[in-house]
């Protein structure tokens, strides 16, 4: 008996130390081809901008060499400013998607769930989603007591419906036979939301939360148009007024960046928060 148990954890130990391994080559092989992705993306750039191509319908004539901007974000980072720009932006977007994700998330779980609701909402909502980020600046302006709260209104608007939107589909592909099945156990509606319906749909408002930070980050440089003070934002549309184009591409990657490290982020918690989908996924 002795030796079977020994046999099994010792079987279990090399099938342990294979999956690690697996996951090892997984991670390495991701790593190396993020960065030749990256590499072969700077050598084009490179190449096109130094050799200033002119292909007619596009001209690269007057595009900084990443060299250049390697340079420009060096000099951006000696700015009195330089922190300063950063914070504005983080705190702007942060809170606009703070406010997103309440908002999106709550009606997302009602129209969801509750589909008169759904017939009430949705109509105004459907409205107001193609509208562009840069097409609420003069009500933004009008409706808000402060610049700020208008740039952090315009980030909010951007993140709110991928949020929504993930968030519905979240709740429409919640196996329904697990609510019967509830109900049937006698589980009131809040228990039902609290217990199954917002962990099946838990994934999907990942997603959308994740979307959304993307979209905050893209809808900043609109938002902080408004006051021309400080932001990543503000910085990129003063060079582009100031026709600076290295200190443009500083300011496209910035946001690009941020973007991506954030929405990362985003997704690493989910992970966190979901074990259940991931192991299940794996």
């Amino acid at each position: 008996m002795g030796v079977l148990v020994e046999k099994n954890k010792n079987q279990r130990i090399v099938t342990f130390i294979n999956i690690l391994g697996r996951l090892k080559k997984q991670n390495f092989t991701h790593v190396f081809l993020a960065t030749a992705s990256l590499m072969l993306c700077l050598i084009i750039w490179q190449s096109l901008a130094q050799l200033k191509v002119n292909l007619g319908l596009v001209n690269f004539s007057y595009v900084p060499t990443p060299v250049e901007v390697i340079n420009e974000v060096i000099v951006f980072f000696q700015l009195p400013t330089a922190l300063a720009h950063l914070e504005a932006s983080i705190i702007r977007v942060l809170s606009g998607f703070a406010l997103a994700g309440i908002v999106g998330v709550t009606l997302g779980l009602i129209i969801g769930n509750y589909k008169l609701c759904a017939s009430f909402l949705l109509t105004p909502l459907e409205i107001i989603r193609p509208i562009p980020a840069v097409a609420w600046i003069p009500l933004a302006i009008l409706i808000f007591p402060s610049s700020e709260a208008s740039m952090i209104y315009i980030t909010f608007i951007g993140a709110l419906f991928p949020v929504l939107l993930n968030t519905i589909h979240g709740v429409e592909s919640v196996d329904p036979r697990l609510i019967a099945s509830a109900r049937s156990l006698g589980a009131a509606e809040l228990s039902i939301m609290r217990e199954v319906i917002i962990p099946g749909s838990l994934p999907n408002i990942i997603i959308g939360l994740s979307i959304g930070m993307g979209t905050s980050w893209f809808c900043l440089v609109t938002a902080e148009m408004i006051s021309g003070q400080l932001g990543i934002g503000y910085f990129t549309w003063e060079s582009f007024t100031l026709q600076n184009y290295n200190s443009i591409v500083v300011g496209m990657l910035l946001i690009g960046a941020l973007g991506m490290f954030s929405s990362a982020l985003v997704r690493w918690i989910g992970k966190k928060i979901t074990p259940w989908y991931h192991l299940r996924s794996c």
